[in-house]
């Protein structure tokens, strides 16, 4: 049985994109699409155990309302879609976290209702994108146009395998040209205690990195041969290349670091890339 793709809603402009978005995806992975909205059953966020037992019949409507509303966007254009709508005890982060487990893919907007004034991404999206078990899409608002390009961040490490895997499908499903990044800062430490050179030769260094690319996606162009791959190697911060790259994109595939050094529980290049990425970015896992 094909796992369904999880959109949570919580009536906001942007959940009702990432409703839309949801969508789309389901219908190119011939998936099922579940729209869930989670709350507390009390009015007001006190951790109340027990919980009451309903909700009051206002807020149930209210909740029923919405689901509404964004299942629309989900079948705009898609009526054959199998999709279902639920309401789901609790916070929505631990929820979200919770349907991930039986998910392929868990999707959420940018900012939520309660998201504050400035903040680049809502503390639910980054709590399920750095939490959930499978891979985490956060759409944004859209950009103008389509560009028919998937950008994928490359590292070269053996980790790598969801990455690529998430984003090769991606583009075959899309007919999307994929656009492989690669981005160094200074020569890669092969392994433990290698010394760092005070001087190199950069574009001795340059030659070295489209090598590791290349080697690194080799065997993804004969599983996918019907991908057109583009290969970049940049010499910056990954974050920046990145994110630069994902103005002229249609989706971000990126991986999260595993580990107690990583930042926010993502990695410092997946923290920046989901504040300041251009367009929607999946956090990809297996």
């Amino acid at each position: 049985m094909t796992k369904p793709i999880v959109v949570g809603v919580d009536g906001s402009v942007a959940s009702l994109r990432a409703a839309a978005w949801g969508g789309q995806e389901a219908a190119l992975r011939d998936a099922p699409l579940r729209v869930v909205h989670a709350a507390l059953r009390w009015d007001y966020d006190v951790p109340l155990v027990p919980q009451p037992l309903g909700w009051g019949a206002g807020s149930e409507a209210a909740a029923r309302e919405m689901l509404h509303r964004a299942t629309l966007h989900a079948r705009a254009g898609r009526p054959h879609l199998k999709v279902t709508a639920e309401i789901l005890d609790g916070r929505a982060q631990e929820a979200l976290v919770t349907a991930a487990a039986e998910a392929q893919l868990v999707v959420v907007g940018d900012r939520g209702r309660s998201g504050l004034p400035g903040l680049l991404l809502g503390s639910v999206s980054q709590h399920v994108a750095t939490h959930a078990p499978c891979s985490v899409a956060v759409v944004r608002q859209p950009q103008a146009g389509r560009h028919g390009v998937i950008v994928v961040g490359v590292t070269g490490q053996p980790d790598q395998e969801p990455v690529l895997d998430f984003a090769f499908r991606e583009a075959s499903l899309r007919h999307a040209v994929l656009r492989a990044v690669h981005a160094w800062r200074h020569p890669a430490r092969r392994a433990p205690g290698d010394i760092q050179p005070l001087v190199y030769d950069v574009q001795g260094i340059a030659d070295e990195e489209a090598r590791l690319l290349a080697e690194a996606i080799a065997g993804w162009r004969e599983r996918f041969p019907d991908v057109t791959l583009a290969e970049q190697v940049i010499h910056a911060h990954p974050a920046k290349a990145l994110n630069e790259a994902s103005a002229e994109a249609d989706l971000v595939v990126i991986g999260a670091r595993s580990g107690t050094r990583a930042l926010f529980g993502l990695g410092g290049t997946a923290h920046a890339v989901l504040h300041h990425s251009h367009a929607p970015v999946v956090v990809a896992r297996s």
